[in-house]
């Protein structure tokens, strides 16, 4: 039976034919991560990460602190970027393709949809599609209303999160006794996308504060972001939180542990591991859309421990 864990993301329970393959290898020198891959069974496959552009690397990176012995494989659409801008219909259609590719390419033995416009309006299409678990990010309004002792909580998003039924459902069922204000960023994303890399820390303190600003006369003492891209600038938001008493909140910590609970129940059925799926490798990330792939994905990649395997 599958559920909607809505601190986290979509529960999927599911099993893969095959027999897994133990073996015994060598013990190399590296840290607990390197060792644990070492100890991998032959062909176990990747967990995956898909978004429109870089936003979802965060959660990858919180994911492998709580998970150091799997490989991960990150996509990004940047041929359909972003995806908050888009009608539902157009995220459905750019996701499943994506998530399509991604499977043919390295038989991920889970998929984390590592944003939140895609998982609000596609994870039921991916579901009815792909034979295996996905994990959704969602706003975590139900860790944020349950933090605010002002009972009054925002949430920054994109356009296609801020006018969904799904945030609103979500605030009625875990912020009911909530003032919840609700504001779009779609310029945040193209920022964190495009230019973030290439500013000083004074230009980034500023663009954040820019959006700060909007929620000041609101009251509240708790922000959700809402879209995986702001978390590139988790720093600044804190700084410029705190000094206004406000509390930040995510939802990293809920999907690693999601990710975990999953893969444990994977690996306790038969065939959980996935014979069939390539020999293990570095953590990768692909791109979508015609080459050269840009300088930016480069820089990304490196900055998140992950080898830039190409175009998917």
């Amino acid at each position: 039976m599958d559920s909607l864990d809505r601190d986290g993301g979509l529960r999927i329970a599911t099993s893969r034919e095959g027999e897994s393959s133990e073996r015994v290898r060598p013990r190399l020198k590296g840290g607990p991560a390197a060792q644990a891959r070492q100890d991998w069974p032959e062909g176990r496959p990747p967990v995956a990460f898909l978004d429109s552009g870089i936003g979802g690397l965060p959660y990858l990176a919180s994911t492998r602190s709580l998970l150091p012995g799997e490989r991960y494989v990150y996509a990004v659409d940047r041929e359909n970027f972003p995806y908050g801008e888009k009608s539902a219909d157009q995220v459905v259609h750019a996701i499943c393709s994506l998530a399509g590719r991604m499977i043919e390419r390295e038989n991920p033995r889970l998929v984390v949809v590592a944003c939140n416009t895609a998982s609000v309006v596609a994870l039921g299409e991916l579901r009815e599609k792909f034979p295996l678990p996905f994990v959704g990010v969602v706003p975590a309004v139900k860790p944020a209303a349950a933090l605010s002792k002002r009972r009054r909580v925002g949430v920054l998003a994109t356009r296609q999160t801020v006018e969904g039924e799904y945030l609103r459902s979500l605030i009625q069922e875990h912020a009911s006794g909530c003032t919840v204000v609700t504001l779009p960023a779609a310029g945040l994303v193209d920022f964190v996308e495009q230019t973030m890399e290439r500013c000083t820390p004074e230009e980034k303190t500023a663009r954040v504060r820019t959006e700060v600003e909007r929620f000041r006369d609101a009251g509240i003492d708790a922000l959700v972001l809402g879209c995986t891209h702001f978390l590139h600038l988790e720093h600044e938001f804190r700084r410029l939180l705190s000094d206004e008493g406000i509390e930040l909140v995510d939802s990293r910590a809920g999907v690693a542990r999601q990710v975990q609970r999953l893969l444990r129940n994977a690996d306790s059925l038969p065939g959980g591991n996935g014979s069939s799926a390539p020999a293990g490798g570095s953590d990768a990330l692909y791109v979508t859309g015609a080459s050269p792939i840009e300088d930016r994905y480069r820089y990304f990649a490196s900055r998140f421990g992950l080898r830039l395997a190409g175009v998917l």
